[in-house]
């Protein structure tokens, strides 16, 4: 099984950049991560249609993708671990974390997902989500493989 990480949107101011290249740095060796940047949907009325059709042509038969959504479903950090373990034992081909543009996911995005994610009530701009959940994504890589990195 391999996990990747989709992001739509723009390309990253220098510190996102820098951010998201640590934690993908530090998660290589815990799991075999590949991290992919869509074009966004753009803006106006069928952005969230282009944007949607876009991430159609890429899903797989096998793949298993999960939401990263403001109505998703929240965790601690080791209530993630748990979740993660095991959306990975039902061991799909490739388990696809997706975050989404600022319109949302269409409903058939949704209907074929998992399930949906949220990483905080508050609001992040999308490139600091991305930071943000890679470094709970390694936090429960690391909750799981026995690390001291995360305290409770």
């Amino acid at each position: 099984m391999t996990t990747e990480v989709w992001f739509t949107g723009k390309h990253w101011d220098g510190f996102i950049r820098e951010g998201v290249a640590f934690y993908e740095k530090r998660l290589r060796p815990l799991l075999p991560i590949k991290l992919d940047i869509l074009k966004d949907g753009g803006t106006g009325a069928d952005a969230l249609e282009r944007e949607g059709s876009h991430l159609l042509k890429k899903i797989l038969p096998g793949d298993m993708i999960i939401l990263l959504d403001e109505q998703g479903e929240h965790f601690n950090s080791r209530g993630f671990a748990s979740y993660l373990d095991q959306l990975r034992l039902k061991s799909p081909k490739r388990l696809i974390f997706i975050l989404g543009g600022a319109y949302g996911f269409k409903d058939e995005i949704k209907s074929r997902s998992a399930g949906l994610l949220s990483l905080s009530s508050l609001t992040f701009n999308h490139q600091l989500a991305r930071i943000v959940f890679l470094e709970q994504l390694y936090r429960g890589m690391t909750i799981l493989n026995g690390h001291p990195y995360h305290h409770d």
